[in-house]
């Protein structure tokens, strides 16, 4: 049974929903990008992750929402939008956000760990240092 910590779902067109190989670091994301390209910006990437430590880079997706619902501990998502404002959300269990297109976003945990499910339109992903 493949467990979304370490093999992610793309729902794609048609409804579809295709089990992904095993995460084996950022260049897993590339080749996603590639196995994906046909479903464009109406694919979307559902992952699980949890987090130790808060992140050390932002990441922005320029075609599409993303949506981040926190499973576990706490996190505090911080945005900074296209127009130029900033955003900072404090997730708890069950809470949930969204990043709208183009929205560069981080977070932080609070407390020891934190668990978060995405829904990703991650064609065109962007990663830049914190």
């Amino acid at each position: 049974m493949p467990s979304l910590f370490t093999h992610p779902a793309h729902l794609g067109l048609g409804a579809a929903i295709t089990a992904q190989p095993e995460i084996t670091g950022m260049e897993w994301y590339a080749a996603y990008a590639e196995r994906t390209a046909a479903d464009g910006a109406e694919g979307r990437l559902v992952s699980l992750h949890n987090f130790t430590e808060s992140w050390d880079s932002w990441e922005m997706h320029p075609e599409g929402e993303e949506m981040v619902i926190c499973v576990e501990g706490g996190l505090t998502l911080h945005q900074e939008l296209a127009d130029g404002t900033t955003n900072r959300i404090t997730l708890d269990r069950g809470d949930y956000a969204i990043n709208p297109r183009g929205t560069w976003h981080t977070a932080d945990i609070d407390g020891d760990s934190a668990t978060a499910l995405f829904i990703t339109s991650g064609q065109g992903t962007q990663h830049r240092p914190r």
